[in-house]
């Protein structure tokens, strides 16, 4: 079995994808109205209309209601992308900060509240 994507669901694609191509760099790739994918090295982030839900699946995912995963982006340079997010406006939950286990952690928002974990392992 192959780990190959999270998708999130939300009532505003293209401010979704702004956000994620902003904080990483990566263009979309919209495969379909209402649907693109952020393909990032070993996954992909998924970024689906409430619409499509509602047409395919209706009930089965409500649009940024997340409130326990959290999508974790490991990078070499918290502060580079904090600086790129920070201009945009993003909501920062916590600055970065140095973990206790050795990560450089920035925690964020998106424009639907899902946490974003922006870190580096140092020594990598």
């Amino acid at each position: 079995m192959k780990f190959a994507s999270v998708r999130v669901v939300t009532p505003d694609v293209e401010k979704l994808v702004a956000f994620y191509q902003r904080l990483s760099g990566i263009e979309a790739v919209r495969l379909a109205d209402g649907f693109a994918e952020m393909r990032f090295e070993g996954v992909t982030l998924a970024i689906s209309s409430e619409h499509l839900i509602k047409l395919f699946n209706v009930g089965a995912a409500i649009a940024a209601a997340n409130q326990s995963a959290i999508l974790e982006f490991e990078v070499e340079d918290v502060d580079a992308v904090f600086e790129r997010v920070n201009a945009s406006g993003a909501t920062v939950v916590m600055p970065a900060t140095l973990m206790p286990w050795g990560n450089r952690s920035l925690l964020l928002r998106d424009p639907d509240g899902n946490l974003v974990n922006v870190f580096s392992r140092p020594g990598r």
